[in-house]
């Protein structure tokens, strides 16, 4: 009989969430370079060579892929001859794990777990709790699969009671149309099919915890039916022309991944769970012998791209930025800010409405006027960093708060990532103000921007307060001009025309993939 001993059990789950954090799964360093090779969309392929430089640049520096370090997702099968030399259960010794890996002085990760979610939403601080599954199996082993996903990815969920007779594929592609650039494609899709409601859910959630392997199905053929829908699904998603971060081109999925179970005669449920740029997901297993070990990715893994910035790129100084030069910026152009811009996410908008609804001053040191706020919650810093990575956050969660910021404080523009919904682009328009991008899943090069930080405002909410950024070269894209036209709508119209629209119920056939 196998005895797994409880610190080590919490020793290979925190060592597997420091591992994840900075280093990229290897399947999807490669799917990714092979995808930048290909791609013809100079915007999209820029934002790639930023993913890419970043991903080398967090595994050499042993720092975070993107600023939101994940809820963590633990799969834990125990085999029915194990016994354990533990205090603990494992859900709570998964939770030790956690908060040991989030409180690592050399790689702090960011806490984003709140409790009371419909209440107060307090930060839990220690990123605590995971949400664990847990199975007995037969064997003497323990197999963990654990990830920590992404909010803006996991925002973008959805689930479907399916007709019998309903097509699938076109659901799907009407699903990841409507869910647009929040979850930081390029990524994979994790499907489930089958089951309940809840099983066809957490069958997406297990899918995504496959490996990359496309290039290879595609090379030797589909040998069941589950295979054929994922080519058939990876050709029609990417034939959209979503493209990396949504500005179009040829990739938006790397790669289909499905598992389905035996449902009932009379369902057809059907769930799609997206995994963003930072995919952080790793499988481990222990025998009794002692903690896991987890042998990195070798630097010959990763491509010889190296971003730096266009030399047409437009220099910007947030110090005496004016209406008039705003004006002048076109959907899909590259700037690159200097000078000092202030932070802000959910929770301190909500505080701000809350405030001006009362008449209150805002505190000092918080003013907006003529200036530019940026969606983000950075990673607290380690050594020598002014601030750790920090990549910008789903700016369509703000879209309710654009016009009160607009309208009220003063501010002239916004960075974050992902599009805007109509309501906040017919602010932008009304106001004549500006939205810009920062590529997500490419934190920690963004951080390398930032020459100083501080809070100004609202220190409580963690992560979420006011910091004011001094930034130099910081690259950003002009998504939403004064005008109000959006490089989100733009960018994928123009390459679902070049790749070639497929009708949602045309014949499923090799004539209808992209060229």
């Amino acid at each position: 009989m196998t005895v797994i001993r409880q610190q080590d059990f919490i020793d290979s789950v925190a060592d597997a969430l420091q591992f994840i954090s900075y280093y990229h799964p290897t399947d999807f360093i490669r799917a990714l370079a092979d995808a930048y090779r290909a791609e013809q969309s100079p915007a999209a392929r820029d934002a790639m060579a930023q993913i890419l430089t970043n991903s080398r640049m967090c595994a050499t520096g042993h720092r975070p892929i993107c600023q939101d370090t994940g809820i963590v997702v633990a799969f834990v099968r125990v085999g029915m001859q194990v016994c354990w030399d533990a205090a603990l259960d494992v859900v709570e010794m998964v939770n030790a794990g956690v908060r040991q890996a989030y409180l690592n002085p050399d790689n702090v990760l960011r806490a984003s777990i709140v409790s009371d979610p419909a209440g107060q939403r307090q930060n839990t601080r220690d990123n605590t709790p995971a949400v664990v599954h847990v199975e007995l199996v037969q064997g003497d082993k323990v197999e963990v699969r654990i990830a920590a996903k992404g909010g803006g990815s996991e925002n973008k969920a959805v689930m479907k009671m399916l007709n019998p007779g309903d097509d699938i594929v076109e659901w799907v592609l009407q699903s990841v149309e409507g869910m647009g650039a929040g979850w930081c494609p390029p990524g994979m899709l994790g499907i489930g099919i089958g089951g309940t409601a809840e099983k066809a859910v957490l069958l997406a959630k297990e899918a995504l915890m496959q490996p990359m392997d496309m290039h290879e199905l595609k090379a030797r053929g589909a040998a069941n039916r589950i295979e054929q829908l994922r080519i058939e699904l990876y050709d029609k998603v990417n034939a959209l022309g979503i493209g990396a971060q949504g500005l179009g081109g040829l990739t938006t999925v790397l790669d289909v991944r499905i598992l389905d179970y035996p449902t009932h005669a009379a369902s057809k449920p059907v769930a799609i769970i997206p995994n963003c740029a930072a995919t952080r997901h790793i499988h481990f297993e222990l025998d009794g012998t002692g903690r896991a070990e987890f042998v990195p990715p070798a630097l010959s893994d990763y491509p010889e791209v190296h971003w730096h910035p266009a030399h047409d790129a437009r220099r910007v100084n947030l110090e005496n930025i004016t209406r008039e030069q705003i004006a002048s910026w076109q959907p899909g152009e590259t700037v690159l800010l200097s000078g000092r811009l202030l932070t802000g996410r959910d929770a301190a908008h909500k505080r701000i409405a809350d405030m001006l609804a009362r008449g209150e001053k805002l505190p000092q040191g918080v003013d907006f006027t003529d200036r530019f706020i940026y969606y983000v919650g950075p990673v607290d810093p380690v050594r020598d960093e002014v601030v750790g990575p920090a990549g910008p956050t789903t700016a369509t969660r703000m879209d309710k708060y654009t016009e009160m910021m607009l309208a009220q404080t003063g501010l002239m523009g916004m960075v974050g990532k992902a599009e805007r919904g109509r309501i906040a682009i017919e602010a932008i328009k009304k106001h004549a103000a500006v939205y810009l991008i920062a590529v997500g899943g490419a934190a920690f090069l963004v951080s390398r921007a930032i020459r100083s930080a501080r809070v100004v405002a609202f220190a409580d909410l963690g992560m979420e307060a006011i910091y004011e950024f001094e930034v130099e070269d910081m690259p950003v894209t002009v998504a939403v001009d004064t005008q109000g036209r959006s490089v989100h709508d733009i960018g994928p119209a123009e390459w679902k025309k070049r790749i070639g629209m497929i009708p949602l119920r045309a014949v499923r056939s090799g004539r209808s993939r992209p060229p």
